[in-house]
């Protein structure tokens, strides 16, 4: 079907049309989510990457680095991609009216350091230095040119100097009275992508998260470390007395380095500091306390951030949120961080919920928590235009509504493990249902001795003992009334190990929230309205077509929600740029999607997904949050890595609605396939046609209904003995059930992939040529993905329902 051919305007193109939203709802400026759209921040100069700059990629990525309340207002700097030496990224402040202002003293670059310093009572961000009554000083990108990524008190002058960190690896002292630089060191440290830097326990603590050179290094830059040894090394954790002595603590990807006094520094040298990294395995926590380092283990609630390069996880953060607390943000979770963390003292870390949301910096500001975003960029994108950040205001409290406080991590993953030695303790503590993996190859039963540290005190007692026989697999349910912080484990027999956590939260109803009342159901025969969308490139409105239903050609929408008809009718190259593909396949069993990592098969939504919506099918991917994208197949909305695939991938919500389209646009996500009857409701918007646009934030799209659906292995399939299915998602899902029914005798094995790592006989079940078998899966538990084999060949279906 040609969309062009369905388009006509019942006004001219030169004709404006507004519709101006009352301000009894809005207030002095709209308010949709959390989200002012007037707020949002991009770069001015992306149309000209040649700008003279010296920066190519101005405005290709747009994320807001740091923000900080300061002087009356709030302060905040934009970045673009790799721009050391300066872009059209903006220094920036909001006052209690939410105005924004954009200062002359603007240098732009790829910055996110901030650091109040307290003798000379300054802010600190990026290059700026800003007093207490709101004047800037600059240090050019000439003089101490870099992406900026962390300010640290100074260990032997912190009266009257500061170290600077950058994220390809120079440590500058900067004198903060006369701002005087001293480049200090090159290139120090192995490792890439520079994003921590914190000063405690008369130490300087530097931390690198990726290893994607920018230069060669020059080995006799390097005061510690080595180029990687193998696959693991990635990134860099290292220490510097500020004298002569630099220490490698860890070789693995690290960002954020703080303690409990914050952006402040450290109030004294004994204070903890802490740091956060990941690797293949679990995020790490890892403390420094008495001049001793530990490590804590936490899960990931999301693969979308692992990349060798670091480049996935915009500035991870520790910080005071308002109200004593503190709040952490890693790989996709949220947790409530105690300030008084220590090795004696480890109670209270509990994962609050995860998020969709990519969040370089948050804060705490005239009662409301904020928090910062890196929307969709143009890297490897052609849909938007022009890429946006904004903040969203709330409360603490609100973040527990969003994602349920879901993940997956361990001590150990196919590691070869010494007995009796102890893993590193994870987190076991704040979630609603736990299983815990086992698995090794010894060719023997061993015993994992499973280990709990009640209240966080570092004393440790046995909680229980569990045999995995020679077939090397079983799994533990933890109950719900466990009374524990942290759990660790050991084995008995030296060999290769796994202990794997998949940890599930607080699933949302099935029943859609009402806010999304204006889209169209997927079984719903009435006329629907449709439209693409994406945020323009030559001015900062969005811009739509439609296609279904009320045809409204050609129109854009500004930041106060109004729309109108431009001048320049640009139908044909929205036509062009947003053109619909269907890249999945769907047969009798379930649907089918493929990637670099191999096919895979998934659950069906409402049965009317199985066909085109009046000959289109609905947009099935596309990136609202830098570097990952959502994935719309059948009624459900998945998040996928662009590192990691769909091997990686979760479900965030099942909807089983006619969205055709959806896009990111001033901290906004936007969705179109409405109801012809709809009205405006604070959400959806609609044009004087009546043909509309709904409006929210990313984190609404959990509202829309906890993930379900049913599919198959196999359905009436003749398959080979010892045939293996294809893997089939399970990770993410509540109730979950399979029915198998064959036409002879035979065993069927079900498999389970815990950890990406490798696959595990989960259960062996044994059908009756012609009657079903049904298994229900127990309470809490749960694998990334599961798969069958059969005996011997017969023709069968293996079918799972997830509730």
């Amino acid at each position: 079907m040609n969309i062009k051919s369905d388009l006509f305007f019942t006004f001219s193109l030169l004709q404006t049309i507004v519709f101006v939203w009352s301000d009894t709802f809005t207030g002095t400026h709209i308010l949709i989510s959390g989200v002012y759209p007037h707020l949002a921040l991009y770069n001015r100069g992306q149309d000209n990457f040649t700008n003279g700059t010296a920066c190519d990629s101005n405005g290709v990525e747009g994320g807001i680095g740091a923000i900080v309340p300061w002087a009356g207002k709030l302060w905040m700097t934009t970045y673009s991609v790799q721009c050391p030496y300066g872009s059209y990224d903006k220094l920036y402040s909001i006052d209690d009216n939410l105005t924004l202002t954009i200062h002359p003293e603007s240098i732009g670059g790829t910055s996110a350091n901030r650091l109040i310093h307290r003798e000379s009572n300054q802010l600190i961000i990026s290059n700026y230095f800003i007093d207490s009554i709101g004047n800037i000083r600059t240090i050019p990108l000439s003089v101490m040119p870099g992406r900026m990524t962390a300010t640290a008190r100074h260990l032997l002058d912190p009266e009257n100097k500061v170290y600077f960190y950058s994220m390809e690896g120079e440590l500058f002292e900067v004198n903060v009275h006369t701002l005087a630089v001293t480049k200090l060191f090159h290139k120090p440290i192995p490792g890439w992508h520079g994003k921590g830097a914190y000063s405690s326990q008369n130490l300087l603590v530097l931390a690198n998260n990726g290893e994607f050179p920018f230069f060669e290094i020059n080995p006799a830059d390097l005061k510690v470390g080595s180029l990687p040894k193998n696959s693991e090394e990635m990134g860099f954790l290292a220490t510097w007395d500020g004298k002569e002595e630099w220490k490698q603590i860890e070789r693995r990807q690290f960002t954020e380095v703080t303690g409990p006094g914050g952006i402040y520094g450290a109030p004294d040298s004994v204070t903890p500091l802490w740091t956060i990294g990941w690797d293949r395995r679990s995020v790490m926590l890892k403390l420094l306390d008495n001049g001793n380092w530990y490590t804590y283990r936490l899960p990931k609630s999301a693969h979308t951030f692992d990349h060798r390069g670091g480049w996935y996880n915009e500035w991870p953060r520790i910080r005071d949120v308002g109200n004593n607390q503190m709040l952490m943000d890693m790989h996709g979770m949220f947790y409530d961080f105690p300030k008084t963390f220590s090795l004696r003292n480890s109670s209270g870390l509990k994962a609050i919920g995860s998020h969709l949301r990519i969040i370089p910096d948050f804060t705490f500001w005239n009662g409301k928590l904020i928090l910062t975003n890196d929307e969709t960029t143009l890297l490897q994108n052609p849909y938007p235009g022009r890429c946006y950040a904004n903040f969203w205001f709330g409360q603490f409290e609100d973040l527990k509504s969003w994602g349920g406080a879901s993940g997956w991590g361990g001590p150990w993953t196919n590691d070869s493990i010494q007995a009796n030695v102890a893993s590193d303790p994870f987190l076991i503590y704040g979630f609603n249902k736990t299983v815990l993996h086992l698995t090794h190859n010894a060719t023997k039963p061993i015993n994992f001795t499973l280990e709990i540290d009640k209240v966080g005190n570092n004393q440790w007692s046995i909680y229980t003992i569990i045999t995995v026989d020679e077939t090397g697999y079983n799994h533990i349910i933890l109950p719900r009334d466990l009374v524990a912080s942290w759990m660790r484990v050991k084995v008995d027999t030296s060999c290769r190990v796994s202990v794997f956590f998949h940890m599930t939260g607080d699933y949302h109803s099935i029943d859609v929230d009402p806010i999304f009342d204006a889209l169209a159901d997927a079984n719903d025969s009435n006329l629907f309205d449709a439209n693409l969308i994406r945020p323009g490139q030559n001015n900062t409105n969005l811009q739509l077509v439609s296609f279904i239903g009320t045809q409204i050609g050609f129109m854009e929408v500004d930041e106060k929600l109004q729309y109108s008809v431009p001048s320049i009718n640009k139908t044909d190259d929205i036509i062009r740029i947003l053109k619909l593909n269907k890249t999945f396949h769907i047969d009798d069993a379930s649907v089918i999607v493929s990637d670099f990592n191999g096919t895979f098969r998934l659950p069906k939504g409402d049965p009317a997904f199985d066909q085109p919506f009046n000959g289109y099918w609905p947009r099935d991917a596309r990136e609202l949050e830098t570097e990952r994208f959502m994935l719309n197949v059948h009624g459900t909305f998945y998040e996928v890595g662009r590192e990691a695939g769909y091997v990686g991938m979760r479900p965030i919500a099942t909807h089983n609605k006619k969205i055709m389209d959806f896009a990111s646009w001033r901290g906004l996500v936007i969705l179109t396939g409405t109801k012809q009857n709809a009205s405006f409701d604070g959400h959806y918007f609609p044009t004087l046609q009546g043909n509309g646009l709904w409006f929210g934030m990313i984190e609404d799209l959990w509202k829309l209904g906890k993930p379900r659906g049913e599919g198959a292995l196999w359905k009436d399939n003749y398959v080979n003995a010892n045939e293996t299915s294809l893997p089939y998602l399970m990770t993410g899902y509540d109730k979950k059930t399979v029915s198998i029914t064959a036409d002879t005798n035979i065993n069927v094995t079900l498999q389970v992939n815990v950890d990406l790592n490798g696959w595990y006989n989960y259960k062996t079940i044994q059908t009756i040529a012609g009657s079903t078998i049904q298994y229900v899966f127990p309470d809490g538990y749960s694998a990334h993905w599961i798969r069958a084999v059969v005996a011997k060949a017969c023709t069968i279906t293996i079918s799972f329902k997830y509730e």
